[in-house]
C-alpha cells in the first residue's frame, strides 16, 4: 500500500504545481485557458503549438516558469511510474490485487475531483494568487480577462513602415480613437520606449506601436497604406466601430437599468 500512497501523493504534488504554474501565467497577462494549457503541456513534456510557444519562449518570466516546470515535470513522472509498477509487482503478494485498485481507482477519482472543481479552484487560484503577489514580484492578475481578450479583441504590435498611413502622422491626426482602437504605447526604433503617448506624438517609420482593440480592426490597420485608399479605409472603419458599438447597446449592454424593460 505504500507505494500506492506514494503514487497518489505524487498525483496531488503534480496538480498543485501545475495550478501555481497556472496562476503564475496569467499574472504574466495570458489567459487563463491559455495558461492552463501551457503549464499542463510543460510539465507533461507534450510540447506546444508554434504559435503557443512564440508567446512563451519570448517571454522570459514565462520561459523560467516553463523550464521550471518541464524539469519537474520529468521527475513526477519518472517516479508515478516507479510507483506503479511497484504497487502491481510486488515480489511478496501478502496483499490481493483487487484492494489495491480500489484504492488506487479511490484515490485517482478524488484527485480528478480537486483538479475539476470550479469551487475548488476558485480558492486554489486566490490563495495562490495571494501567495505569489506576497512573496514573488509577479502581478496576481489575468490581464487577458481584464481586456476581454478571448471575445475578439486582441493587443498586438503593429510595426510602422514607410508607407503606412501611420508614417509620420501624429496620433490626434490619425483619430484612431474613433476607429476604436487604442495606443497603449510606441516602441521607437531605437528602443526607447513611449508609454500611454499622447495626441501630439508623432508615428515615425519604424517604430513600434502597442494597440488594443478589435482583432479584424488591427488587422486592416495593419494593411492600411497612405493616400486616399487609406482615407477612405479610415472612414470606413469609423463607421465598422459605430455599428458594432450600436449592436452592444442595442443588446441591452451598457445601457442603465431604469431604461430596461
Amino acid at each position: 500500500m505504500i507505494a500506492i500512497v506514494s503514487l497518489l501523493v505524487i498525483v496531488f504534488v503534480s496538480l498543485v504545481i501545475t495550478r501555481v504554474a497556472t496562476v503564475a501565467l496569467i499574472a504574466t497577462g495570458l489567459s487563463r485557458p491559455l495558461a492552463r494549457f501551457q503549464a499542463r503541456s510543460a510539465f507533461t513534456g507534450v510540447g506546444f503549438t508554434t504559435d503557443e510557444a512564440e508567446r512563451v519562449v519570448g517571454h522570459p518570466v514565462r520561459r523560467r516558469i516553463i523550464s521550471i516546470l518541464m524539469l519537474t515535470g520529468n521527475a513526477g513522472i519518472a517516479a508515478a511510474m516507479a510507483s506503479i509498477v511497484l504497487t502491481f509487482l510486488n515480489a511478496r503478494g501478502d496483499v490481493s490485487l483487487t484492494p489495491r485498485v480500489a484504492v488506487l481507482a479511490g484515490g485517482l477519482f478524488v484527485l480528478v475531483w480537486i483538479a475539476t472543481s470550479s469551487r475548488v479552484d476558485r480558492v486554489a487560484t486566490r490563495v495562490i494568487g495571494s501567495a505569489l503577489g506576497r512573496y514573488t514580484s509577479l502581478e496576481a492578475r489575468d490581464v487577458g480577462g481584464l481586456l476581454e481578450l478571448e471575445s475578439g479583441y486582441r493587443v498586438v504590435e503593429l510595426h510602422v513602415r514607410p508607407g503606412d498611413w501611420l508614417a509620420d502622422r501624429d496620433l490626434a491626426g490619425v483619430d484612431l480613437f474613433d476607429e476604436g482602437v487604442l495606443v497603449l504605447g510606441i516602441r521607437r526604433e531605437h528602443g526607447r520606449y513611449l508609454g500611454a503617448p499622447r495626441g501630439d506624438t508623432v508615428v515615425r517609420s519604424g517604430d513600434t506601436l502597442v494597440l488594443y482593440g478589435r482583432a479584424r480592426l488591427l488587422e486592416q490597420l495593419d494593411a492600411r497604406r497612405a493616400g486616399i485608399g487609406g482615407e477612405l479605409a479610415h472612414v470606413d472603419a469609423i463607421a465598422q466601430h459605430r455599428r458594432a458599438r450600436d449592436d452592444t447597446v442595442d443588446d441591452g449592454e451598457n445601457v442603465p437599468e431604469s431604461s430596461r424593460g
